[in-house]
């Protein structure tokens, strides 16, 4: 049977035909949908982890216990899951362990870009990359076959175009893999320098074996055309190349690490021209270079943001495609906004209107840093915020402590927070740290995490109390605060700021986005009383409309949160229908 799925859905169904026991992660965009396809089927124990390195680490031990495993993380999480991934290179696996990594070219929902194959290659891990869902569901299989073959964890690289794509996919039974045994080998699992020295060597050798594999493997394929013109090319990226190259000659790369030196130079001495189209590094473009062989990459085509047949044209050809009826020039800017009652919202108002300045985090929160609440400072990374506040202070002294606080979600906290907040209390610090607590993880779509108190199937767990852990790190000083409740909040702020110790205040508010939250009826402007001061304006809120002469709310939009009347002055903010009289 075939249906119609996401590139993500087809993993998932990939991980579930392969026999897969173990999946874990941290939601991430592009990657997320991963998971939560893989907790619909029973037969897999699926969990969100704290973070990418725990779900590693909880993959790497269900793999040594001899269960092929997974998890699944974006490009960024691999980075904090670079310590356990290096050295389960070194240890290998016992039950295949795959590693599901989704880079985000065009940075759409990231901070950066950045190539995952850069990443594999230090690691010494293998690398495959799909081009569509099939596939993903294909090469997931096969990935799992490779890492227990040649006792590796294996990487399958995904782009956001591949992993938010659909096209039809070949449904197959589930391969029922038993548990392999456990052999206690502690010089296989044990990396202490004595162990890894010996361990090294293994690892090369398994990438000469695995170098040999891609010679021959299904995973490379040589599509021949016009042989005027080859183009070497992976992923998305083949796609993008047939639709802008036509009938030319192709390699196309399904693993792109080890890369296959004979193959390549096959194809290269049978064809004129040489291109290499990739996305992001010239990673197989320097492979063909260090080979000696003449490719056409970078030199016309981009390091930066994705691709797409257009731009191919245009960079490789010259030809530039004109827009039909010039779309772009009149579709209008629309950024993203905090949402109608977001919680946050209040925080922001608050922070900029006593000019604190804001070490920011990684969420939706990190919208507070546009227009018109311009309120966050700083944005690097999951967690950092706690940690630059704690630098702020000890560069600039605490007077400067007293202007400045961090922010950061309840999951971001979870995450890579806490040791930041124990850093602030071991070396003396006194930062004022605002746990933006809505009750869920925002910005990849509503998942749970610890401090909700429900598993990704929606079971009830403990629940992480934020009070009580910031307590036992050692914050004597800890506040649960509503932010819509401005007139408290900015009372709460200016007592923890001015103190000379380190504080927390949870600014607790669920997500208005939340199914079991409940709206009150929209709010409407009386014209009569408005003054045209536009304070509601500073909100930023999408709902509220300022068509030059008069403001007006879109009742569509509004929620009723009340948080717009609180501002106004002039009483001129009421519950729609009430009449002016």
């Amino acid at each position: 049977m075939k249906k119609l799925l996401l590139g993500n859905e087809a993993i998932a169904r990939g991980v579930y035909e392969a026999g897969a026991k173990v999946a874990s992660a941290y939601p991430g965009t592009p990657s997320t949908e991963i998971t939560e396809y893989i907790a619909k089927y029973d037969d897999i124990y699926s969990e969100w982890a704290p973070n990418e390195k725990v779900a590693l680490e909880v993959a790497i031990g269900a793999s040594v216990a001899g269960a092929r495993a997974c998890c699944a993380m974006k490009h960024v999480g691999l980075n904090v899951a670079a310590d356990p991934l290096f050295t389960a290179s070194y240890t290998g696996v016992n039950g295949g362990l795959v590693i599901f990594v989704a880079d985000d070219p065009g940075m759409h929902s990231s901070q950066n870009e950045q190539d995952t194959r850069i990443i594999a290659m230090g690691a010494k891990v293998p690398v495959l990359e799909p081009s569509d869902s099939s596939e993903c569901k294909k090469f997931t299989k096969k990935a799992f076959e490779i890492s227990e073959k040649f006792d590796t964890p294996v990487i399958v690289r995904l782009t956001t175009r591949v992993a938010h794509s659909q096209c039809l996919v070949e449904l197959e039974d589930r391969e029922e893999v038993e548990l392999k045994p456990y052999v206690k080998d502690i010089s296989k699992y044990v990396m202490m320098p004595g162990m890894a020295k010996k361990r090294h060597p293994i690892v090369v050798e398994r990438m000469k074996n695995l170098a040999e594999y891609a010679e021959n493997s299904d995973l490379n394929r040589i599509e021949w055309g016009d042989t005027k013109i080859g183009v070497i090319t992976s992923g998305i990226s083949y796609q993008y190349a047939r639709e802008a190259f036509g009938d030319v000659s192709y390699l196309k790369l399904g693993m792109v690490h080890p890369l296959p030196e004979k193959l390549i130079k096959e194809f290269a001495g049978r064809v004129e021209k040489l291109y290499v189209i990739e996305e992001l590094e010239p990673f197989i473009e320097n492979y063909c270079h260090k080979m000696g062989i003449k490719v056409i990459g970078k030199e016309l085509l981009p390091v930066i943001g994705e691709y797409n047949a257009s731009l191919i044209k245009e960079k490789v050809f010259g030809i530039k495609e004109e827009k039909p009826n010039n779309i772009e020039e009149n579709v209008p800017l629309r950024p993203p906004v905090l949402c109608p009652g977001c919680p946050h919202r209040g925080t922001y108002y608050v922070l900029k209107k006593l000019k604190l300045t804001v070490s920011g985090d990684i969420g939706c929160y990190t919208l507070g840093a546009v227009a018109p609440l311009n309120s966050v400072d700083t944005t690097v990374c999951m967690g950092a915020s706690i940690g630059m506040s704690h630098g702020i202070e000890k560069a600039r002294g605490k007077d400067a402590a007293r202007k400045t606080v961090a922010v950061i979600g309840d999951s971001t906290f979870i995450h890579s927070g806490i040791t930041g907040l124990i850093n602030i209390v071991y070396n003396k610090g006194t930062s004022t740290v605002i746990i933006l607590d809505n009750s869920i993880t925002g910005m990849t779509g509503h998942q749970d995490n610890p401090t909700t108190g429900y598993t990704i199937k929606g079971e009830p767990t403990k629940q992480v109390d934020l009070k009580k852990l910031c307590e036992a790190i050692g914050i004597e000083r800890v506040r649960i605060c509503d932010p819509f409740d401005l007139e408290e909040f900015e009372k709460v702020v200016k007592e923890e700021v001015s103190v000379d110790e380190p504080s927390v205040i949870i600014a607790q508010r669920p997500c208005a986005l939340l199914k079991s939250v409940k709206h009150s009826d929209p709010l409407s402007i009386d014209m009569n009383k408005c003054k045209m001061c536009r304070m509601c304006m500073r909100l930023g809120c999408p709902a509220i409309v300022d068509r030059g002469d008069h403001l007006e709310i879109n009742t569509a939009l509004c929620v009723g949160c009340d948080l717009c009347s609180k501002v106004c002055r002039f009483d001129a903010i009421e519950k729609a229908g009430v009449s002016n009289e």
